[in-house]
């Protein structure tokens, strides 16, 4: 620059004022990011050339001030002295239209292209393709893919490109197959698309033939496709090989590392996945905000609160809190964790909001019990003038199956419509879960009878544990039958029905489940809970004798046992499913693995601390009402997630109000 400069000063002393010195100062300073002197130069010059224009746009472009180009294009073509644009004056006025998402002015610009006569040079007619991609879909561009001779690989890898955002993978797959014949001619950028191609049609034939010619190429060393290749095998469920694509990257970026901590998120290895991350931290690779919405994620996974606040104190330190997808991210985290005082924190806080974080908050509301804020929530924002999708009634929908607003839900499926959302399967398994709740399985039962969609096995479980709940035995052995003949093998069928003969008494209907189970070699999922305390997760099983506090937790829970007798618990003998006597149900209650979570959370958290546990399973009659009461003589306030939803057990009470 300082160069430059003194140069520059040379030919004013020289009165060196022709246009061709002007352009190049222009040029020059341009590339060295001075717009303002650049401006300065273009503005003193006597005379200018489409090259002048050119250079100047070209900064203005690719400094992001694409309102400037328009501006500059503007007062070339229709000045008092007009001037012809060349292809690349065309091409920087299409990628301005493509960043303003400009379609009208885009369109004027093809016109004006299509009478000089330039609309067929390679640099124009990649830019239309570029802007039509972005600025009104695939149809447009394809519309000029197909008339224009001579397509090079440039349009093809935007063509791929544009067609895997807007969801035509079958249109992309064609045009790849057009191309196999010109495979000579791919670039990385090139096999980038198709791997992501690959990835979305989740081929893994495809996808190894795709890797194999990156190989061939020598392409494999690239950081972009390297992590397109990790990225690939994650989605086609191939960790070990995604893994193996990871470790042989000579070098690492941001890219990859995000790309391989994906991978694992995406297929629930949360565990392995914070480990990679700490790992990336410690290579001094500093994480973006895919990154840290990737493992924020994990964390929501593992329901690990402590991981997530650390991973939200990164974020804070690294500036990048009002990034959109990293403020959803942390609103689902925080949810998913039991926090939903703090997800919505950073819902108030964040500067701007899509319909996603609004269905974050609304869903995160509805699994905490809370269907009013849900509800209120869903007002607010059809008030700021934000439109529902599809998943935002999901958890309006939930919400009133939480309310036991049966007449509400079904106002709000067919609220629906006016929206032009056509009700799915997950709104009517909503609605089949509001009616079964509030104990209409009557109505239920019709109303899956006359609806005509394909129920799959959470809507008729979902009829099967109201018959439960409400002691409809006969409809509920009716229903789990049905349940069995789609699916043989479905083991929670088998339990629900086994707990519906025990309720009855009828405990050769629980001998010939269970001989059933054993026929079939079906496995039962353990009851288990887990708790993490200073971000490390402790595991319980029922009757668990492994934990090495388990000493100290037995006499904590012994003592909690007695102190909720002393006001009035009664152990629900009836939860047991097992055909012995109130003595052995009594034993065996007392040891479930969320009451020894609990005790666990007493014994080594702070006085007064929240106690967070999750659970696999539906938590049981007997260990609802002894965590109620165990609040209450403890004063702790217990947040239980449970397989369904979660329960807020505070001073005697539970946020689902005994209606769950």
């Amino acid at each position: 620059m300082k160069f430059g400069k003194a140069f520059h000063a040379q030919l004013i002393r020289a009165q060196k004022d022709d246009v061709i010195q002007g352009n190049n100062l222009i040029n020059f300073y341009v590339k060295c990011d001075h717009l303002r002197v650049a401006r300065h130069v273009f503005d003193r010059m006597p005379e200018k050339n489409v090259v002048s224009f050119s250079a100047l746009m070209a900064g203005y472009l690719h400094n992001g001030y694409p309102s400037d180009v328009f501006s500059m294009f503007k007062a070339m073509a229709f000045g008092q002295v007009p001037l012809v644009p060349n292809e690349f004056i065309f091409s920087t006025v299409l990628i301005s239209c493509s960043d303003l998402e400009a379609l009208y002015e885009g369109r004027q610009c093809h016109a004006y292209a299509l009478k000089s006569g330039l609309v067929s040079h390679s640099y124009v007619r990649n830019a239309l393709l570029h802007m039509y991609s972005i600025c009104s879909g695939v149809e447009d561009a394809l519309g000029v893919y197909r008339r224009l001779p001579n397509f090079d690989i440039f349009s093809f890898n935007i063509m791929v490109k544009a067609f895997l955002e807007h969801g035509h993978l079958n249109d992309a797959a064609d045009i790849m197959k057009s191309m196999v014949g010109e495979v000579g001619k791919w670039d990385q950028i090139t096999y980038i698309a198709v791997l992501g191609l690959s990835a979305n049609l989740k081929d893994l034939n495809l996808g190894c033939q795709l890797h194999s010619q990156v190989v061939k190429r020598g392409f494999e060393n690239g950081l972009f496709v390297g992590s397109a290749v990790v990225d690939m095998y994650g989605n086609c469920n191939d960790i070990s090989s995604a893994r193996h694509a990871f470790d042989g990257l000579p070098n690492r970026n941001v890219v990859s590392w995000t790309a391989v901590v994906a991978v694992c998120t995406q297929n629930g290895f949360f565990e392995e996945a914070l480990k990679l991350f700490l790992q990336m931290v410690s290579h001094r690779v500093q994480p973006n905000e895919v990154t840290y919405a990737v493992i924020l994620n994990s964390c929501a996974g593992l329901s690990a609160l402590g991981n997530g606040e650390a991973i939200h104190a990164l974020v804070e330190k690294s500036g990048r809190t009002d990034y959109l997808k990293v403020g959803n991210a942390l609103i689902y985290m925080y949810s998913r964790c039991g926090s939903i005082e703090e997800a919505q924190k950073v819902f108030v806080t964040m500067p701007e909001r899509d319909i996603v974080s609004w269905n974050s908050l609304i869903t995160g509301y509805s699994h905490h019990g809370l269907g009013r804020d849900a509800l209120e929530a869903f007002f607010t924002m059809l008030t700021e003038g934000v439109t529902p999708n599809y998943v935002t009634f999901v958890g309006v929908l939930s919400a009133c199956g939480h309310l036991g607003l049966v007449e509400e839900g079904l106002n709000y499926l067919n609220f629906m419509r006016k929206y032009g959302i056509a009700p799915g399967l997950e709104h009517h398994t909503c609605i089949v879960g509001i009616l079964s709740r509030a104990g209409l399985l009557d109505d239920a039962e019709r109303y899956m009878r006359c609806t005509h969609i394909e129920w799959d096995i959470v809507a008729w479980r979902s009829l099967l544990s109201g018959c439960r709940v409400h002691r409809n035995f006969g409809l509920g052995k009716k229903v789990a039958r049905h349940i069995l003949q789609l699916d043989p093998d479905d083991v929670g069928t088998y339990i629900l029905l086994s707990n519906i003969y025990a309720k009855e008494s009828r405990w050769d209907g629980v001998v010939e489940v269970r001989k059933l189970i054993r026929g079939r070699c079906i496995k039962k999922e353990p009851g288990v809970s887990w708790i993490q305390e200073r971000n490390e997760t402790h595991v319980f099983a029922s009757e668990d004798n492994q934990h090495p506090l388990m000493g100290r937790i037995r006499e904590k829970l012994a003592e909690l046992i007695y102190r909720i007798k002393l006001i009035g618990y009664i152990p629900d003998i009836a939860s047991v499913l097992h055909d012995v006597g109130d003595e052995h149900k009594e034993e065996y209650l007392s040891y479930h693995s969320e009451k020894l979570a609990v005790a666990f959370g007493l014994i080594s958290s702070p006085p007064g601390a929240t106690i967070r546990i999750m659970k696999n399973l539906r938590v049981c009659n007997d260990c609802h009402t002894a965590l109620k009461l165990i609040s209450n003589v403890t004063g702790r306030k217990i947040i239980v997630r449970d397989a369904n939803r979660f329960h807020c057990f505070e001073n005697g009470l539970c946020s689902c109000h005994d209606y769950w």
